[in-house]
């Protein structure tokens, strides 16, 4: 990165602070980590109800749904960890199994890269033993 660049993306994350700070004093201490420890996952009835047969009908199930969320989320990297464990859990409880996340992550490396593949894939692991952990 240049060194303009860095300069434009450090202002840029400071108003960006400075405008969760405006709308919401609490934004500026919010640890997406105590929230996953809070809230790890939601039952597979209820997703159904929130994600699969409320907001959408006729149309994607709740598993499906979950699925296209994670490939969404491993394009994004290594930036989303916290809502990548999210979503493995709860696509696991949706019905997803090991193999059809992976290969979820592996058709990813396409469009996000190796590194977020990978990355996503280590993720997934942690989430699948501490699944196993819990069976």
């Amino acid at each position: 990165m240049t060194e303009e660049f860095t300069k434009l993306f450090k202002a840029m994350m400071e108003q960006g602070q400075e405008m969760a700070r405006a709308f919401n004093p609490a934004l500026e201490t919010f640890n997406p980590k105590a929230f996953e420890k809070f809230f790890p996952t939601m039952s597979k009835d209820m997703m159904e109800m929130w994600f699969g047969k409320t907001f959408n009908r006729e149309g994607l199930d709740a598993k499906t749904r979950l699925l296209v969320t994670l490939a969404a989320l491993v394009v994004l990297g290594a930036q989303a960890e916290p809502q990548l464990r999210l979503t493995i859990r709860h696509a696991l409880e949706a019905g997803a199994t090991q193999r059809e996340i992976a290969e979820v992550i592996f058709q990813m490396s396409m469009f996000g890269g190796v590194p977020a593949m990978t990355k996503a894939l280590e993720i997934s692991q942690g989430v699948f033993g501490e699944m196993e952990g819990k069976a």
